[in-house]
């Protein structure tokens, strides 16, 4: 149960939603975003992909004035002797502004494939759907709801729905920032999947932000993530690691 538990990957990256501040202009209405990350520990939903070891990631997203994109992520893994070491998912979406709403949220749906090119029996897809709002409770902070369904997670036969919502603000113009976000994750068949004896779980993160003016794009972010999931009185400190809260330090660059 927990190698496949930790075959999960990372939604935010792979579906379109880093972007750099001011992406280059391309012919055909065309533009090109991009970011690049050194992290701690990579951690996807709460639960670590690298056995709580660091991981270097990297993607971009090819958008179209019509609100068409296409984004590819990758990053090392590691969920054991025998897994695979890379991750490469591919997404493909729309996003739009709604401007027939006062706070004009940004929409933004489409389906991201989890593939891990040397273990295929552990790829899967999922469908997601995201509203992002802007200046919500204070200038230049952000809110954003998601949610994702799949009827295969983590390669198994079973389906799942995922809900989360994460918000971010700045600290005046120190460069400071605060994050903070919870998801929620459940299966419909215990018997073919399950987190711990449940088939369902809670996830958060906890953190700070800091944006280095003298470097565009470039930020550091120090955070506390974790789960709600009990492995059991059988399972190792290594295995409990894995889903408790532990603290992950980040720096990305965006582009």
């Amino acid at each position: 149960m927990l190698k496949k538990l930790l075959a999960v990957t990372v939604l935010a990256a792979s579906s379109g939603a880093v972007f750099a501040e001011e992406a280059p202009a391309l012919p055909l209405g065309l533009s090109f975003s991009g970011s690049a990350a050194v992290t701690t520990d990579y951690r996807f939903r709460g639960v670590t992909q690298t056995l709580n070891d660091p991981a270097v990631q990297a993607g971009f997203t090819l958008s179209h004035e019509t609100g068409l994109y296409f984004g590819l992520w990758g990053s090392n893994v590691k969920f054991g002797s025998d897994s695979p070491s890379l991750e490469l998912d591919p997404s493909l979406g729309f996003s739009t502004t709604l401007d027939s709403f006062s706070s004009k949220p940004v929409l933004d749906f489409g389906v991201v494939y989890y593939n891990y090119p040397s273990a295929s029996d552990l790829n899967w897809t999922e469908f997601y759907g995201k509203l992002i709002f802007a200046d919500v409770l204070t200038a230049g902070d952000s809110l954003l709801t998601n949610v994702n369904y799949t009827n295969d997670y983590v390669g198994v036969d079973t389906s799942s729905w995922n809900v989360n919502a994460g918000y971010s603000m700045p600290f005046g113009d120190t460069g400071f920032g605060g994050v903070a976000s919870v998801g929620y994750t459940a299966v419909d068949d215990k018997a073919e999947y399950s987190f711990g004896d449940e088939d369902n779980y809670v996830d958060w993160k906890v953190g700070v932000t800091y944006g280095f003016k003298s470097i565009p794009g470039a930020t550091a972010e120090l955070a506390a993530v974790g789960t709600n999931i009990d492995l059991g009185s059988g399972a190792s400190s290594a295995d409990n690691r894995m889903v408790d809260t532990g603290a992950v330090f980040t720096l990305t660059k965006t582009f």
